[in-house]
């Protein structure tokens, strides 16, 4: 991939308006949630980066992978290292929507209907195995996704602030898994595969999970309030208009390929800029550069996009479609 520091100091005296120190105090916090995760999942910083910069940027996690590398372990982790309430949901076939939601119960004493919020009403929300439940439940969370609210019965609750909902799932081909919508996948920011660990990883697993689970001493290392600080300095990250126009392009150019038959909605623009935003926060940048962008494109657009039959016949997966459309791309130039 293409560096472009050269292009990004060219764009640095139109960000230096920001405080240093809340890019300061991101990376000191950061730092102790990356270092809480990574005791307990080894081996893949990767990973646990885009999980942060997910959390950073607002957004919601999907992890999808084949059972036992993991998945489960990494949404805990993330959500034990942050003092927020956390709920979690086991998806099953018989999981009806308003165990997520809530439900309105009639109460003898007021003769009145009263709401008994269900399990998406926390901070932080696990979602283990979400392709297992029926796409009815499934749906259930479009509306908390997308606008931090439940409506039951007419009427709107709010949920907590900071609001994230980390999903796990199997591939589709697993058994008794079933695909989720476009629009599910569409509220998702990003998409991530743990994968296998390294053979010095998993002799390093045998170590730490042979006795007891690592998640039994992890401890919360910053509170929710920290979160909405982070998350208000990575707002006022700058972001060049040429690299808006950069982020329209990749995600327009998912639209017109004739290797997809179903290209990445306006949401996904957002969540790409979004992404790219927190990326630079945790380089210590008040600015983004193409290299954000470029590197947060599969994972951020990949799983909303549906291949031809053509496509697929050829084994290329939507990641490699998208790698390929971002190389073909001019890169913006970035003035002073």
């Amino acid at each position: 991939m293409t560096t472009f520091n050269e292009q990004a100091s060219l764009d640095q005296p139109r960000a230096a308006g920001l405080a240093k120190p809340g890019l300061a105090e991101l990376g000191a916090v950061v730092e102790r949630i990356r270092s809480s995760i990574e005791s307990v999942l080894e081996g893949k910083p990767e990973v646990v980066r885009l999980a942060l910069t997910v959390l950073l940027a607002e957004g919601h996690l999907l992890i999808e992978d084949v059972p036992g590398v993991g998945k489960t372990m990494l949404a805990k982790a993330l959500a034990r290292s942050v003092d927020c309430t956390v709920r979690r949901i086991q998806f099953t076939p018989d999981l009806l929507p308003s165990d997520i939601t809530g439900t309105s119960v009639f109460d003898q004493n007021r003769r009145d209907f009263e709401f008994k919020p269900g399990a998406i009403f926390a901070q932080i929300v696990v979602g283990d195995e979400i392709n297992r439940a029926s796409p009815k439940t499934q749906s259930a969370l479009l509306e908390s996704m997308e606008e931090g609210q439940v409506t039951v019965d007419g009427v709107s609750y709010p949920l907590p602030s900071p609001f994230m909902v980390v999903a796990t799932q199997n591939p589709v081909e697993m058994e008794g898994t079933y695909p989720l919508p476009e629009a599910q996948r569409d509220r998702f920011m990003v998409r991530i595969s743990v994968g296998y660990p390294s053979p010095e990883a998993e002799l390093q697993m045998l170590d730490v999970h042979g006795g007891v689970s690592p998640l039994d001493d992890l401890s919360p290392v910053a509170h929710a309030d920290d979160v909405k600080k982070l998350i208000e300095v990575v707002r006022q990250v700058h972001v060049a208009e040429e690299l808006r126009r950069y982020a329209v392009a990749i995600v327009g150019s998912t639209r017109t390929s004739p290797e997809l038959r179903l290209g990445a909605s306006p949401r996904a623009t957002l969540h790409l800029l979004r992404a790219a935003r927190a990326a630079a926060a945790l380089d210590g940048r008040e600015y983004v550069i193409p290299d954000d962008l470029q590197g947060l494109a599969a994972p951020v657009l990949a799983h909303r996009l549906l291949p031809t039959a053509e496509t697929q016949l050829g084994r290329r997966t939507t990641e490699q479609v998208v790698r390929d459309l971002v190389l073909q791309l001019p890169i913006p130039r970035l003035g002073r």
